[in-house]
């Protein structure tokens, strides 16, 4: 050793030709890492694209799993507007002198699907940590297509709420995985693109439902609602046959430390031979970060996501998606209802159904080119107000009891889906996807999305006892009501909701554990490779590792 060069201290050893302190493999693990993060920071959409296009495509085949729930919520919804359907499954209505299903009876049916949502996710909480992402949603996949005969053949009301109950199972599965899986295969610049696609399924699924009952409305046999229900066959099989050769996440393989079938499944992520790409750095960030939250936190159960830093994070999480069912979103799931009792006929309600859907695809691709500009948190706060705005202009337009105000009541809910699928509904993905913490994200969803479905369950009762023709029959008064849970949900985004734009989960990770105030963290700098196994690595260290 060089005598101008002193002893570490550190317990690391001296390399034979320089003398410099080489680190050791935490260190070498966290330069490497800061190396991949570094360049995620520099990344540009093009060069995401061209290096990860099959991760692109394996994202949105899982995700696709969700256009079945997405089908099902707007068909349900749709079903009540639809007079044989009504007729088999409803009760005689002597005052308005047609079938209907009673107020107690929809509860039943639309929070069926909620309760076994539950279920699923509970179920996919913990198979998804155990046999990974793939599994859980082949799993479910099978469920659902056995499920299907218990919709299509129902014989009454009680056997459909059955098969609401079961069909409900994977779909509360599909939830906890889609949104974890596209956040984890893909770099930090794909990743709000990723996942605010599960909003895009949602939103295809709502159109193709109500396409679906639009051409079998007419008919007076049993298949003007069986036709619908069969539809949802043609999802699951082809979904099946892909992801028989999908790859798992790489972030699940280390979290089970599996490096090896990590960095396998990476490659088989991203493009071969792309100048600049080290999958070893790629490896050795996740690793880090994995690292770094076990520093921060025991266990993975339930339970730790509501210890320390963590219950912040899930409060957060949860926080988001009740506020997509308290912000008056509900109603555009009973669109055609929602005008049926308002006084416009079948025809023209599934008419301006599909119009809603088509502009809320329209919403969510235009989201992708607002989140890449606006941060995350301004466009959910923003989207929020002018729902708000939208709900008292259709509650105030109730009043004109005139054909008129019935189609501007129609045009405002149409605007309302576009501002809806613009700004909160696609955000909200990106969001709860980026804001938990990698080694509780399965769990924290889990939590959060039965929360959202157990929300659901409340909303969608006052729903139907709101709208119901035997029930309280407030018509498009309804919209008043959720004004008010959309302005209290404003008030808690401004205070609670961070901005997660630009960063990596090692540096919100970092964020939390300062507990930076939500208002603070888009301003906020933090560098999570700082220091490394309690040290600050030198700049000779850093050095040699490059070399």
């Amino acid at each position: 050793m060089d005598a101008k060069t002193p002893p570490p201290t550190d317990g690391s050893l001296p390399d034979k030709e320089t003398g410099v302190p080489t680190p050791q493999d935490g260190d070498m693990v966290a330069v490497e890492a800061k190396h991949a993060s570094d360049k995620e920071h520099e990344m540009s959409l093009p060069t995401a694209i061209k290096l990860y296009p099959k991760a692109i495509g394996w994202s949105v085949l899982v995700s696709s799993t969700i256009i079945m729930e997405g089908y099902d919520l707007a068909l349900l919804g749709n079903l009540y507007a639809s007079p044989a359907f009504n007729r088999k499954f409803g009760q005689y209505d002597a005052a308005s002198d047609k079938y209907v299903i009673s107020a107690a009876w929809q509860s039943g049916l639309s929070n069926g699907a909620r309760a076994g949502e539950i279920f699923g996710l509970i179920f996919a909480g913990w198979t998804s940590d155990r046999y990974g992402y793939k599994m859980t949603t082949i799993g479910s996949l099978v469920m659902m297509i056995c499920f299907i005969f218990v919709l299509f053949f129902a014989p009454n009301v009680q056997v459909l709420v059955v098969g609401e109950i079961l069909c409900g199972i994977p779909w509360g599965a599909f939830q906890s995985v889609t949104a974890a899986y596209a956040s984890e295969v893909a770099p930090m610049v794909l990743r709000p693109y990723l996942t605010t696609f599960i909003n895009m399924c949602w939103v295809i699924g709502q159109f193709f439902a109500v396409a679906v009952n639009k051409g079998s409305v007419g008919r007076t046999d049993d298949y003007a609602y069986k036709i619908p229900f069969a539809v949802q066959w043609v999802w699951p099989v082809p979904i099946l046959a892909g992801l028989i050769f999908a790859p798992e996440s790489p972030w699940w393989y280390v979290r089970h430390g599996r490096k090896d079938e990590a960095k396998k499944s990476l490659l088989r992520l991203t493009s071969r031979n792309q100048p600049g790409f080290d999958a070893d750095e790629t490896i050795a960030m996740i690793e880090h970060t994995n690292e770094l939250e076990k520093t921060m936190k025991e266990g993975v159960g339930f339970r730790d996501c509501f210890k320390g830093i963590d219950l912040r994070r899930t409060e957060i999480v949860v926080g988001i998606w009740l506020v997509q069912t308290l912000g008056g979103q509900n109603l555009m799931g009973y669109f055609a209802y929602f005008l049926t009792q308002a006084g416009m006929d079948s025809s023209n309600s599934f008419t301006l159904s599909l119009c809603q859907y088509a502009l809320g695809m329209v919403g969510t691709a235009g989201s992708w080119f607002l989140m890449s500009r606006v941060g995350r948190r301004r466009i959910h706060f923003g989207g929020l107000c002018a729902q708000l705005t939208l709900l008292i202009i259709v509650g105030c337009l109730s009043f004109g009891k005139t054909k008129a105000s019935v189609w501007a009541i129609g045009a405002m809910l149409i605007v309302f889906t576009f501002v809806y699928d613009f700004t909160v509904g696609p955000v909200t993905y990106s969001l709860v996807s980026e804001l938990s913490s990698t080694r509780l994200k399965a769990k924290t969803i889990v939590l959060a999305r039965a929360a959202y479905n157990a929300s659901n369950i409340f909303v969608n009762v006052m729903t139907n006892y709101q709208l119901g023709s035997t029930a309280w029959n407030w018509g498009a008064r309804t919209a008043f009501f959720w004004a008010g849970t959309c302005f209290l949900s404003a008030i808690w985004v401004f205070f609670r909701l961070p901005e997660p734009k630009g960063r990596t989960y090692a540096e919100l990770d970092l964020l939390f554990e300062q507990q930076v105030p939500a208002r603070k963290f888009a301003e906020t700098k933090i560098d999570p490779f700082a220091h490394s196994n309690g040290k600050r690595l030198s700049s000779e260290e850093v050095e040699h590792v490059e070399k």
